[in-house]
């Protein structure tokens, strides 16, 4: 049960296990509990930033994105998935990729504000949609995501 948790949240946001084992280990050392460090952690991560302001549809396709340079953080370009994002920092689409086929025109550039293919942006972002930009406004906790994670279990499997 521990395990199949673990792989979860790892296929969820599309982690190997050696930087998963890393996240864990950042997570114990924040203050509070562990699990909900670990997703505070994950879902800090500028791929998942991506693909919660509406950008992308999937968490890999956010991944690409951000690989291939869509993404600036604070106005600098970005091209790293797991570089963790903080409170205060505005991502945004990068200028060049405003007027890519890719975005223009598209229906994900239409309603990122409201809603992506049934999912809503979450309260710790502040979307702007002219910018194509979001803004940190707090850390994500785990009442902010939308599926049902029991960090416990995970806590539980790496304390042995």
């Amino acid at each position: 049960l521990q395990l199949k948790e673990k792989q979860k949240l790892k296929f969820i946001y599309g982690v190997m296990e050696k930087p998963f084992r890393h996240y864990f280990e950042l997570a114990e050392k924040m203050e509070g509990k562990a699990g909900d460090n670990l997703i505070t952690v994950l879902e800090s991560r500028l791929d998942n930033v991506a693909f919660r302001m509406g950008l992308a549809s999937t968490r890999r396709e956010a991944r690409e994105l951000v690989t291939h340079g869509h993404f600036t953080v604070n106005g600098q370009r970005v091209d790293i998935p797991s570089y963790r994002v903080s409170v205060g920092d505005e991502v945004a689409l990068s200028e060049k990729s405003r007027s890519s086929v890719l975005f223009k025109g598209s229906e994900q550039t239409v309603g990122i504000l409201e809603k992506t293919q049934g999912r809503t942006v979450p309260l710790w972002l502040e979307v702007s949609n002219d910018k194509f930009s979001a803004k940190i406004t707090r850390l994500p906790n785990p009442s902010d995501i939308d599926y049902e994670a029991e960090t416990h279990l995970i806590v539980e499997l790496y304390s042995k």
